[in-house]
């Protein structure tokens, strides 16, 4: 034990970053992450403040047979950016933004959060397409694609990375970019965690806000079915510049829910608007028309207001498990499904999310990046189970299952989104790249052929 003490204290002389060891105070806090499912105990955290901290814990984990996990917002459903007995190489003070509004360009450090990214773009009416949850990190959600409220606008978020800085197995920096290292920059814009740690970003920005248009229209379980078939009739005639989503959620105490309906099942079918008011009250009048809501919320809101919508329900502490799947509409025989699944949610802090894909995404060359399972119209369809402690975990775990199992023959093919793939989902990722899983494969090998950046959705390197 001696020895090793002594090798942390070297670690430490050799950083500008902070070093914690099990016997330093905030040990229990800094090993923590957001799924509180997720109890590991590392044998070092190291708090990064550059890329040469970076760069330096690469190597001394190496040199240490010490198994490397990466963290910047801690959000890794399946705890994969902590692990047992190994080194956690932390971003999260890494997380400046740095915006040029003549270029449209940002540099984002690898540890900050959607919130950072948002709050620094905004002040000049900018936006990254990027996720829906202020607390997530933007190194995690980039580089497996990231989706959110803009992607029928400007794509994903790999769709919109211009270069990035990469720590390689191996300790070596190098910047990924269309004319450098193009390889790399293909594989890391899609390929997840698997190539190096991306220590910085380099985004184009767009014009978004700083109001944008919502309007949340719920139903009640008898008008499901219903509210989903009327969802299939309009999101392909959407306007280009409003985004839709479906969500079925327990209804929160908030104001605009009448108190006979808080914490009831509900479907929200959810648009957002982006560009004229027009547009987004055309899509809003059709659906109202077609099928009036039990009760509703229409207003305009700050876009860094959507983007934190979801946070509450989100928060740091509950326990969570994910499972994820592309549907190519909501066909009569997926609806029936998804309702009868539904019904089943017990928790209020579950949900089920359905993101309407086109536009800008489908737009976009799917030989392009290595974002996986298509580019075509589609939804993608996140089930969700979260509850306050374990024991209620494990009802809501085998909800997530059963459903995700009942709706899968509905699915299209075996494409998923890789951002969505759990702990127990390794032997979907060859499937969810398809014919890119072997490219891949070759990159991997060239860029880390030991396989040392393996806490991922993980890519095997090829023989």
């Amino acid at each position: 034990m001696t020895y090793v003490v002594s090798r942390f204290d070297d670690l430490r002389a050799s950083l500008s970053g902070t070093v914690v060891t099990p016997e330093d105070p905030g040990y229990d806090e800094a090993r923590r992450v957001w799924n509180a499912d997720i109890d590991r105990r590392p044998a070092v955290l190291v708090y990064c403040a550059t890329t040469e901290d970076v760069a330096t814990a690469v190597s001394f984990a190496r040199g240490s047979s010490l198994e490397m996990s990466v963290r910047s917002g801690a959000h890794s459903m399946a705890g994969m950016c902590v692990g047992d007995a190994g080194i956690v190489i932390d971003l999260s003070r890494m997380n400046d933004v740095e915006v040029n509004p003549e270029a449209r360009r940002a540099t984002v450090g690898g540890g900050a959060l959607l919130r950072d990214l948002d709050a620094a773009t905004q002040i000049h009416g900018l936006a990254v397409p990027s996720g829906e949850i202020g607390h997530t990190g933007v190194a995690g959600i980039t580089l497996g694609g990231g989706m959110g409220w803009l992607t029928r606008q400007h794509g994903l978020t790999i769709d919109n990375l211009v270069s990035a800085t990469v720590v390689l197995a191996d300790g070596r920096v190098v910047r990924a970019a269309a004319d450098e290292n193009p390889d790399l920059f293909w594989a890391i814009r899609g390929g997840g965690g698997n190539f190096g740690i991306v220590t910085e970003f380099e985004f184009a920005l767009h014009e978004v806000g700083p109001q944008i248009d919502l309007a949340m229209l719920f139903y009640g379980m008898d008008r499901a079915a219903d509210a989903l078939r009327m969802a299939r009739g309009v999101i392909p005639d959407l306007p280009p510049d409003v985004s839709f989503q479906v969500v079925a959620l327990h209804a929160p105490p908030e104001p605009f829910v009448p108190d006979e309906h808080h914490s009831r099942l509900v479907f929200a079918l959810v648009a957002v608007g982006f560009g004229g008011e027009e547009s987004h009250r055309g899509v809003v009048d059709r659906l109202r028309s077609a099928l009036p809501p039990l009760f509703e919320l229409v207003t305009p809101m700050p876009y860094t207001a959507l983007q934190q919508m979801f946070d509450e329900g989100f928060a740091w502490g509950a326990h969570a498990y994910e499972k994820s799947l592309y549907l190519e509409a909501f066909t009569d025989e997926a609806v029936d499904v998804i309702v009868e699944r539904a019904a089943d949610m017990v928790s209020p802090m579950s949900a089920v999310h359905f993101f309407a894909l086109g536009g800008a995404f489908s737009a976009a060359d799917e030989a392009s990046t290595a974002f996986s399972g298509g580019r075509s119209p589609r939804l993608c369809t996140f089930i969700i189970g979260m509850a306050p402690d374990a024991g209620a975990q494990s009802a809501e775990r085998a909800w997530v299952r059963g459903f995700f199992d009942a709706l899968a023959p509905h699915a299209m093919g075996t494409g998923a989104y890789v951002n969505a793939l759990g702990g127990d989902d390794g032997h979907r990722v060859p499937s969810a790249y398809g014919t890119k899983y072997p490219r891949l494969q070759r990159i991997k090998a060239a860029y880390d052929p030991e396989n040392v950046f393996h806490r991922n959705t993980n890519i095997l390197p090829a023989p």
